[in-house]
Protein backbone atom coordinates (compact mmCIF):
# COMPACT_ATOMS: atom_id res chain seq x y z
CA UNK A 1 0.00 0.00 0.00
CA UNK A 2 1.51 3.46 -1.28
CA UNK A 3 2.07 5.33 2.10
CA UNK A 4 2.69 8.94 0.13
CA UNK A 5 6.73 10.88 0.93
CA UNK A 6 6.54 13.09 3.98
CA UNK A 7 9.18 15.25 4.98
CA UNK A 8 11.03 16.13 8.58
CA UNK A 9 13.12 19.36 9.34
CA UNK A 10 15.28 18.06 12.38
CA UNK A 11 16.69 21.06 13.90
CA UNK A 12 19.61 20.73 16.11
CA UNK A 13 21.42 22.91 18.40
CA UNK A 14 24.99 22.51 17.09
CA UNK A 15 26.95 24.45 14.32
CA UNK A 16 30.21 24.62 14.76
CA UNK A 17 31.74 21.35 15.59
CA UNK A 18 32.50 18.95 12.37
CA UNK A 19 32.66 15.79 14.25
CA UNK A 20 28.94 16.33 15.68
CA UNK A 21 27.42 17.06 12.29
CA UNK A 22 29.47 14.61 10.57
CA UNK A 23 27.53 11.99 13.45
CA UNK A 24 24.57 13.38 12.94
CA UNK A 25 24.64 13.04 9.51
CA UNK A 26 26.20 9.55 9.23
CA UNK A 27 23.40 8.89 11.99
CA UNK A 28 20.18 9.81 9.34
CA UNK A 29 21.90 8.29 6.49
CA UNK A 30 22.60 5.08 7.65
CA UNK A 31 18.52 4.38 7.71
CA UNK A 32 17.07 2.70 4.38
CA UNK A 33 14.19 4.07 3.30
CA UNK A 34 15.07 7.68 4.28
CA UNK A 35 16.91 9.96 2.59
CA UNK A 36 18.70 13.06 3.53
CA UNK A 37 18.15 16.30 0.97
CA UNK A 38 20.01 19.22 2.36
CA UNK A 39 22.21 20.41 5.47
CA UNK A 40 22.50 23.71 6.64
CA UNK A 41 24.66 24.67 9.28
CA UNK A 42 25.07 28.08 10.52
CA UNK A 43 27.94 29.06 13.55
CA UNK A 44 26.32 32.15 14.73
CA UNK A 45 23.11 30.80 15.23
CA UNK A 46 24.76 27.79 16.34
CA UNK A 47 22.43 25.37 14.90
CA UNK A 48 22.18 23.36 12.22
CA UNK A 49 18.63 22.50 9.75
CA UNK A 50 18.42 18.82 8.20
CA UNK A 51 16.00 17.99 5.43
CA UNK A 52 15.12 14.62 5.20
CA UNK A 53 12.00 12.58 2.89
CA UNK A 54 11.24 9.42 2.15
CA UNK A 55 8.74 6.79 3.60
CA UNK A 56 7.00 7.55 6.52
CA UNK A 57 8.62 4.95 9.13
CA UNK A 58 11.89 5.44 7.46
CA UNK A 59 12.10 9.07 8.22
CA UNK A 60 10.44 8.56 11.70
CA UNK A 61 13.58 6.30 12.53
CA UNK A 62 15.82 8.61 10.72
CA UNK A 63 14.93 11.62 12.80
CA UNK A 64 15.21 9.23 16.11
CA UNK A 65 18.94 8.64 15.28
CA UNK A 66 19.46 12.31 15.10
CA UNK A 67 17.86 12.76 18.29
CA UNK A 68 19.87 9.67 19.62
CA UNK A 69 22.98 11.37 18.54
CA UNK A 70 22.28 14.96 19.69
CA UNK A 71 21.24 13.78 23.41
CA UNK A 72 24.81 12.24 23.29
CA UNK A 73 26.90 14.86 21.72
CA UNK A 74 25.06 18.31 22.43
CA UNK A 75 25.48 20.49 25.61
CA UNK A 76 22.86 22.86 26.37
CA UNK A 77 24.77 23.62 29.52
CA UNK A 78 27.36 25.37 27.04
CA UNK A 79 25.55 26.46 23.93
CA UNK A 80 25.68 29.45 22.91
CA UNK A 81 24.04 31.21 19.85
CA UNK A 82 21.93 33.80 18.51
CA UNK A 83 18.97 31.20 17.87
CA UNK A 84 16.55 30.41 20.57
CA UNK A 85 16.49 27.17 22.01
CA UNK A 86 15.63 24.60 24.39
CA UNK A 87 16.94 20.81 23.07
CA UNK A 88 20.16 19.70 21.56
CA UNK A 89 17.45 18.28 19.22
CA UNK A 90 15.42 21.00 19.63
CA UNK A 91 12.53 20.71 17.08
CA UNK A 92 11.32 18.06 15.18
CA UNK A 93 8.30 18.56 12.20
CA UNK A 94 7.36 16.19 9.94
CA UNK A 95 5.25 17.78 6.69
CA UNK A 96 3.01 15.71 4.39
CA UNK A 97 4.43 15.98 0.66
CA UNK A 98 3.18 13.58 -2.24
CA UNK A 99 0.64 11.13 -1.29
CA UNK A 100 0.70 11.88 2.73
CA UNK A 101 -1.60 13.54 4.66
CA UNK A 102 -1.73 15.92 7.50
CA UNK A 103 -3.05 12.88 9.65
CA UNK A 104 -0.03 10.75 9.16
CA UNK A 105 2.27 13.30 10.01
CA UNK A 106 0.51 13.75 13.64
CA UNK A 107 0.55 10.13 14.35
CA UNK A 108 4.48 10.21 13.20
CA UNK A 109 4.86 12.97 15.81
CA UNK A 110 3.17 11.71 18.46
CA UNK A 111 5.19 8.08 18.19
CA UNK A 112 8.62 9.94 17.84
CA UNK A 113 7.80 11.82 20.93
CA UNK A 114 6.70 8.79 22.49
CA UNK A 115 9.83 6.73 21.83
CA UNK A 116 12.70 9.93 22.87
CA UNK A 117 10.73 10.41 26.18
CA UNK A 118 10.91 6.71 26.67
CA UNK A 119 14.25 6.07 25.27
CA UNK A 120 15.92 8.93 25.18
CA UNK A 121 14.74 10.59 28.79
CA UNK A 122 13.91 13.61 27.29
CA UNK A 123 11.13 15.59 27.86
CA UNK A 124 8.70 15.90 24.47
CA UNK A 125 6.25 18.94 24.16
CA UNK A 126 3.79 18.67 20.49
CA UNK A 127 3.35 21.70 18.63
CA UNK A 128 1.88 22.58 15.29
CA UNK A 129 -1.14 20.26 14.24
CA UNK A 130 0.21 17.45 16.87
CA UNK A 131 -0.55 19.81 19.56
CA UNK A 132 -2.35 18.26 22.50
CA UNK A 133 -3.39 21.53 23.96
CA UNK A 134 -4.35 24.84 21.56
CA UNK A 135 -1.51 26.92 23.41
CA UNK A 136 0.86 24.12 21.69
CA UNK A 137 0.26 25.21 18.55
CA UNK A 138 3.07 27.89 18.51
CA UNK A 139 6.53 26.41 18.50
CA UNK A 140 7.67 30.32 20.24
CA UNK A 141 5.18 29.80 23.12
CA UNK A 142 6.31 25.92 23.29
CA UNK A 143 10.05 27.05 23.46
CA UNK A 144 9.14 30.70 25.75
CA UNK A 145 12.18 30.98 28.50
CA UNK A 146 14.23 28.53 26.05
CA UNK A 147 16.54 26.18 28.19
CA UNK A 148 17.38 28.03 30.82
CA UNK A 149 13.92 28.91 31.74
CA UNK A 150 12.50 25.92 31.05
CA UNK A 151 15.55 23.78 33.38
CA UNK A 152 13.16 25.62 36.27
CA UNK A 153 9.39 25.41 35.12
CA UNK A 154 8.98 21.98 34.01
CA UNK A 155 8.26 19.53 36.68
CA UNK A 156 7.32 22.82 39.13
CA UNK A 157 4.57 24.32 36.89
CA UNK A 158 2.17 21.99 35.55
CA UNK A 159 1.80 24.46 32.23
CA UNK A 160 4.83 23.09 31.11
CA UNK A 161 4.34 19.63 31.51
CA UNK A 162 5.59 17.61 28.93
CA UNK A 163 3.35 15.25 26.75
CA UNK A 164 6.12 12.65 26.90
CA UNK A 165 9.31 11.46 28.54
CA UNK A 166 10.27 12.64 32.50
CA UNK A 167 8.69 15.95 33.91
CA UNK A 168 12.20 17.17 34.63
CA UNK A 169 14.64 18.51 32.12
CA UNK A 170 17.55 16.54 30.52
CA UNK A 171 20.46 17.95 32.25
CA UNK A 172 22.69 18.22 29.09
CA UNK A 173 20.17 17.78 26.22
CA UNK A 174 17.33 19.86 27.36
CA UNK A 175 13.91 19.35 25.77
CA UNK A 176 12.32 18.74 22.18
CA UNK A 177 9.87 19.70 20.37
CA UNK A 178 8.01 17.67 18.17
CA UNK A 179 5.19 18.63 15.47
CA UNK A 180 3.43 18.15 12.37
CA UNK A 181 3.32 21.37 10.25
CA UNK A 182 2.80 22.70 6.51
CA UNK A 183 5.68 23.78 4.41
CA UNK A 184 7.84 26.28 5.74
CA UNK A 185 10.10 28.26 3.66
CA UNK A 186 13.26 29.95 6.06
CA UNK A 187 14.20 32.68 4.87
CA UNK A 188 17.24 35.50 5.89
CA UNK A 189 17.78 39.03 4.70
CA UNK A 190 21.08 40.74 5.77
CA UNK A 191 21.17 44.48 6.17
CA UNK A 192 24.13 46.44 5.03
CA UNK A 193 24.01 47.64 8.50
CA UNK A 194 25.11 46.37 11.86
CA UNK A 195 22.40 48.64 13.22
CA UNK A 196 20.04 46.00 15.23
CA UNK A 197 17.61 49.07 16.19
CA UNK A 198 16.50 48.92 12.24
CA UNK A 199 16.64 45.34 12.39
CA UNK A 200 14.08 44.72 15.14
CA UNK A 201 12.07 47.93 13.69
CA UNK A 202 11.85 45.31 10.32
CA UNK A 203 11.44 42.73 11.32
CA UNK A 204 8.15 43.93 14.04
CA UNK A 205 7.12 45.62 11.26
CA UNK A 206 6.54 42.88 8.05
CA UNK A 207 5.58 39.97 10.58
CA UNK A 208 1.97 39.01 10.32
CA UNK A 209 1.32 39.73 14.16
CA UNK A 210 1.41 43.14 13.88
CA UNK A 211 -0.58 43.71 10.92
CA UNK A 212 2.53 43.14 8.11
CA UNK A 213 2.57 40.10 5.63
CA UNK A 214 0.40 37.09 5.65
CA UNK A 215 1.57 34.03 6.97
CA UNK A 216 4.91 35.49 8.73
CA UNK A 217 7.23 35.23 11.43
CA UNK A 218 10.19 37.43 11.86
CA UNK A 219 12.94 37.91 14.32
CA UNK A 220 15.88 40.12 13.74
CA UNK A 221 19.78 38.98 15.15
CA UNK A 222 23.59 40.16 14.63
CA UNK A 223 24.57 37.99 12.46
CA UNK A 224 29.26 38.56 12.54
CA UNK A 225 28.50 42.27 12.84
CA UNK A 226 25.43 42.82 10.18
CA UNK A 227 21.71 42.93 10.97
CA UNK A 228 19.88 40.03 9.89
CA UNK A 229 15.96 39.30 9.71
CA UNK A 230 15.21 36.04 9.67
CA UNK A 231 11.63 34.77 8.75
CA UNK A 232 9.50 32.28 8.44
CA UNK A 233 7.17 31.86 5.95
CA UNK A 234 3.99 29.77 6.70
CA UNK A 235 2.19 30.22 3.45
CA UNK A 236 4.36 30.84 0.34
CA UNK A 237 1.48 31.11 -1.53
CA UNK A 238 0.57 34.26 -0.29
CA UNK A 239 3.79 35.14 0.80
CA UNK A 240 6.58 33.72 -1.26
CA UNK A 241 10.36 34.48 -0.59
CA UNK A 242 10.79 37.73 -2.98
CA UNK A 243 7.58 39.51 -1.27
CA UNK A 244 9.55 39.04 2.08
CA UNK A 245 12.54 40.68 0.37
CA UNK A 246 10.52 43.30 -0.72
CA UNK A 247 9.05 44.41 2.08
CA UNK A 248 12.04 44.33 4.23
CA UNK A 249 13.47 46.13 1.38
CA UNK A 250 11.07 49.08 1.47
CA UNK A 251 11.03 48.95 5.61
CA UNK A 252 14.93 48.88 5.83
CA UNK A 253 14.52 51.90 2.95
CA UNK A 254 12.31 54.38 5.37
CA UNK A 255 15.22 53.70 7.95
CA UNK A 256 18.11 54.73 6.26
CA UNK A 257 19.25 51.21 5.52
CA UNK A 258 19.48 48.75 2.28
CA UNK A 259 19.42 45.26 2.05
CA UNK A 260 22.78 42.78 1.16
CA UNK A 261 21.90 39.55 0.36
CA UNK A 262 19.65 36.70 1.54
CA UNK A 263 19.55 33.20 2.37
CA UNK A 264 17.49 30.13 1.91
CA UNK A 265 17.57 27.75 5.19
CA UNK A 266 16.67 24.63 3.60
CA UNK A 267 14.37 23.93 0.72
CA UNK A 268 11.75 25.90 -0.46
CA UNK A 269 8.93 24.92 -3.03
CA UNK A 270 9.26 24.86 -6.72
CA UNK A 271 6.09 27.60 -7.30
CA UNK A 272 7.63 30.23 -4.71
CA UNK A 273 11.18 29.99 -5.96
CA UNK A 274 12.92 31.66 -9.51
CA UNK A 275 16.20 32.39 -11.76
CA UNK A 276 14.91 36.24 -11.76
CA UNK A 277 13.56 36.44 -7.99
CA UNK A 278 16.62 34.84 -6.88
CA UNK A 279 18.75 37.93 -8.74
CA UNK A 280 16.56 40.27 -7.41
CA UNK A 281 16.71 39.30 -3.87
CA UNK A 282 20.80 38.71 -4.03
CA UNK A 283 20.79 35.53 -2.97
CA UNK A 284 23.67 34.21 -1.69
CA UNK A 285 23.97 30.61 -3.60
CA UNK A 286 22.74 28.69 -6.53
CA UNK A 287 18.64 28.98 -6.04
CA UNK A 288 18.52 25.58 -7.78
CA UNK A 289 19.81 24.26 -4.88
CA UNK A 290 17.02 25.26 -2.25
CA UNK A 291 14.05 23.64 -5.03
CA UNK A 292 12.18 20.80 -2.86
CA UNK A 293 10.72 18.96 -5.55
CA UNK A 294 14.06 17.95 -7.72
CA UNK A 295 15.56 16.87 -4.34
CA UNK A 296 12.30 14.44 -3.72
CA UNK A 297 12.21 12.99 -7.15
CA UNK A 298 16.39 12.49 -7.26
CA UNK A 299 15.82 10.62 -3.88
CA UNK A 300 13.05 8.72 -3.39
CA UNK A 301 11.80 7.82 -7.53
Amino acid sequence: MKTGVVECVPNFSEGKAPDVLRALEQAMRGVPGAHLLDIHSDPFHHRSVFTLAGAPDAVLEAAFSGARVARAEIDLRTHRGQHPRMGAADVIPFVPLEGATMEQCVDLAQRLGKRIGDELAVPVFLYGEAASRPERENLAQVRRGEFEGLSDAIGRDPAHAPDFGPHRIHATAGATAVGARGILVAFNVYLATPDMAIAKAVARAIRSSSGGLPGVRSLAFSVGGRAQVSTNLLDVDQTPPLRAYQAIAEEASKLGATTEHSEMVGLCPERALSAAGAKEMHLHDSWEAHLLEPHVRLAVD
